[in-house]
């Protein structure tokens, strides 16, 4: 009853700060941290014991195929260079500058004190990503910063499981590791822990395809992976951090051709609650071991002075190493991949500064075996490192990007590039359906319509609009539709309680409507941001189209009140489109004539531009390509 007790407070208390941190716009890890080591000290809160085993077994290999599944294998092997150099390279330079210190400040065995330095060496994949994404950095940053912390566990782990053996202190330690042995046992913990993880997610798309195509079969199949993946790794002495993260970002990335969307839209939500309870309790749990860490080393031969000097010194380095590694290694590939390339030192300066350390830091303290000297020193070393660099950085990382001028991606951006993929796809589909030869006209105009809504509906969510501005059709459409949406369910839960349906059959009704009113709901909310954003204008790339290429960047409008037609007939429109070869001014798809499209058939004038308040894209009509 006691563990059912302890288990429902940390819920609570996770969802608690977690609605707390939202509140005050503090990412959460910070808030949950600091309730834990306030919770430490009251004499109500008993001990929660965190065993290394259930933080790299239990925890470990969920998360980090949690995070894997999310990360673009694209974005991954794009930045391939970035991430070995702060997962391993960083990794093995922070090791060696913590152990230096150490051995020198402490006199300690440098094996003992280059062990601590992979402890503290490897930042955090939840810290990174949740302080990350809530601050909005750009998303290459955020990207390079996952692949990281996805992969440097393994460089710590290997290094701290050496460094124990050369210390003698592991369990089959022989006290001699020769640097040839220890090239041979990272090389076959990376490629080991790749060619298990490749072959899980491998016999899980046989499973997936061969055995089930059931959403709930897939969901738990996918609650398996991660341990598949880890256990197997472990057990043949390779690496099965890397093991897990080979296996998510490669079912992630095939997952759209493996997986029905039932099953995605399944995983997905069942993995961000896991994904959710789990990293907000690690840092609870981190809070919460502070009062017993610091009890305990009160009990060594050291004073408290060199105690306090161990551990801020130890975190002070951590935190220089960091970018001595990153603006060296950044001027040294850019200069030998770019040679004219003007390095941009903001980003640097932001990746140097993301170094919160979290869950692998912790357990692998508590991996130190109990006869390592000054054990219960170094393990409240690593949770000085860990619960300052969170706060620290934590909490300054947001004012650092913003004085850098480092930002996020603009959601006018994103919708402009969503609205263009969309576009691209709907051609895709409608030229599908132009070769099916058995569909009635009817059903034919059915689905061009939807495909067009679709499509416009997206474009439509672009534009400046103000409390006065007529809604769009998909606005006004979405407003009648949960309306009509709420009518329906309250008159179908009318039937069930009147027991005039069976219960299946009413449940899959009222499922298609909460799918409907889900999706809705998504599109409001992703406006709702838009219009509550001030950004700059959308910046595209220039594509290569030649008619891109040759049309200037703006026209003096022959009718800058409005659509030139609509202003004629007297009919409205939703958003202007300024043809950049005559100066001509056209409504938009969405707009009952448009007269854009019209005017480009008529003349065959390529190029046109959105002349809505901050909008600056173009659009080629002959290629169907932004600028």
């Amino acid at each position: 009853m006691e563990i059912a007790i302890g288990l429902l407070a940390i819920a609570a208390t996770v969802l608690a700060g977690a609605w707390l941190a939202d509140r005050i716009g503090v990412p959460a890890p910070l808030v949950l941290i600091l309730v834990g080591i306030l919770g430490s000290y009251l004499p109500f809160v008993p001990e929660v014991a965190l065993s290394p085993e259930v933080v790299l077994l239990g925890v470990l290999p969920p998360l980090l195929y949690a995070a894997a599944i999310q990360t673009s294998l694209v974005d991954f092997r794009a930045n391939r260079g970035a991430i070995l150099g702060l997962s391993v390279g960083l990794v093995l330079f922070t090791a060696v500058g913590v152990g230096a210190f150490l051995h020198w400040l402490l006199g300690i065995p440098f094996a003992v004190a280059f062990a601590l330095g992979a402890v503290v060496a490897p930042p955090d994949a939840v810290a990174a990503t949740a302080v990350g994404r809530q601050i909005g950095l750009p998303r290459s940053l955020v990207s390079i910063l996952e692949g990281e912390s996805l992969v440097n566990d393994a460089t710590a782990l290997v290094a701290l499981r050496t460094a124990l053996a050369a210390a003698g202190l592991a369990a089959s330690a022989s006290g001699e590791v020769t640097a040839g042995g220890v090239v041979l046992d990272f090389v076959w913990a990376s490629l080991g822990g790749v060619a298990i993880g490749l072959a899980v997610a491998a016999l899980i798309e046989i499973v997936r395809r061969r055995i089930s195509r059931d959403a709930t079969f897939d969901t738990v199949l996918s609650f398996m992976a991660p341990f598949l993946a880890y256990v197997p790794a472990e057990l043949l002495h390779a690496s099965g951090v890397i093991a897990v993260v080979a296996a998510g970002l490669t079912l992630g990335h095939r997952s759209p051709r493996t997986q029905p969307g039932a099953s995605r839209i399944s995983e997905k939500i069942n993995w961000s609650s896991i994904q959710f309870l789990l990293e907000n309790s690690v840092f609870l749990l981190i809070g919460l071991q502070v009062f017993y860490v610091v009890d305990r080393a009160r009990g060594s031969d050291l004073t408290t002075a060199q105690i306090v000097a161990a551990a801020l010194g130890t975190l002070g380095v951590v935190l220089v190493l960091r970018p001595l590694w990153v603006f060296p290694y950044r001027y040294i590939t850019t200069r030998l991949r770019h040679p004219e390339e003007t390095i941009r030192w903001s980003y640097p300066a932001v990746i140097s500064w993301a170094g919160m350390r979290g869950v692998v830091t912790l357990a692998g303290a508590l991996l130190l075996p109990l006869a390592t000297p000054e054990r219960d020193v170094l393990v409240l070393i690593a949770v000085v490192v860990t619960v300052g660099t969170l706060l620290l950085q934590g909490t300054t990382l947001p004012a650092l990007a913003r004085r850098l001028g480092v930002r996020g991606p603009d959601p006018r951006e994103d919708v402009l590039q969503a609205a263009t993929v969309l576009q691209a796809a709907s051609k895709a589909g409608l030229e599908v359906l132009a070769e099916e030869p058995d569909v009635g006209e009817p059903t034919r105009e059915l689905l061009e319509t939807r495909s067009h809504d679709r499509v416009n509906q997206m474009w439509e969510q672009l534009g400046r609009r103000d409390a006065d501005t007529a809604e769009t059709p998909s606005e006004q459409y979405r407003r009648v539709r949960m309306r009509m949406i709420d009518a329906e369910r309250a008159e179908v839960l009318r039937m069930r309680d009147e027991g005039q349906a069976d219960h299946e059959v009413l449940r899959t009704v009222l499922s298609a409507l909460d799918l409907e009113e889900t999706i809705l709901d998504r599109i409001d909310n992703q406006s709702a941001r838009l219009d509550e954003e001030v950004r700059l204008p959308p910046q595209v790339s220039e594509s290569g189209c030649v008619h891109l290429a040759d049309a200037g960047s703006c026209l003096v409008p022959r009718t800058p009140e409005g659509c030139e037609e609509c202003l004629r007939d007297g009919t409205t429109w939703v958003h202007l489109r300024l043809c950049l070869t005559c100066g001509h001014v056209g409504c938009c798809d969405s707009s009952v004539g448009k007269h854009a499209d019209r005017h480009y058939d008529e003349t065959g004038h390529p190029v046109m531009r959105s002349i809505e308040p901050g909008e600056s894209w173009r659009w080629c009509y002959v290629d169907e390509l932004l600028g």
